[in-house]
């Protein structure tokens, strides 16, 4: 499959370290049609990445984790490393600036609700991939 084949149902790779706000993410992106690859910081997402890139259309990912790594640097890397990747990053705390998201990126700030959190991922899709 080419890097700019459209996976259907659309594949997000959610990386977040609290297990309750992952879990619940990923049932709100599964009941909205996402298919979701989860990880729990950025080393697991960076080996999803390596094995399934092909598949992958949208990485979520969470600002503060623990880990070689935080969300920022995530998107950098995967912008670099996974060009046709589309980038959303959430936080409680940071506000990056949206010079600091590469690529077109969107900041989402948390709290969110289920819909918020859809229609940005929808929004990326359809403005970068129409």
């Amino acid at each position: 499959m080419g890097q700019d084949a459209i996976v259907d149902p659309p594949v997000v790779l959610l990386v977040e370290d609290e297990p309750l706000v992952r879990m619940t993410a990923a049932d709100e992106l599964e009941e909205a049609g996402f298919q979701v690859l989860e990880a729990a910081n950025a080393d697991v997402a960076l080996a999803v990445l390596e094995a399934r890139s092909d598949e992958v259309q949208v990485l979520f990912t969470d600002v503060d984790m623990p880990g070689s790594m935080d969300g920022m640097e995530l998107a950098e890397q995967v912008h670099r490393r996974w060009p046709h990747v589309l980038l959303l990053i959430s936080s409680g705390y940071a506000r990056p600036h949206p010079d600091e998201i590469p690529d077109h990126g969107q900041f989402m700030p948390k709290p969110y609700h289920a819909a918020t959190l859809v229609g940005h991922i929808h929004d990326l899709m359809r403005t970068l991939r129409p």
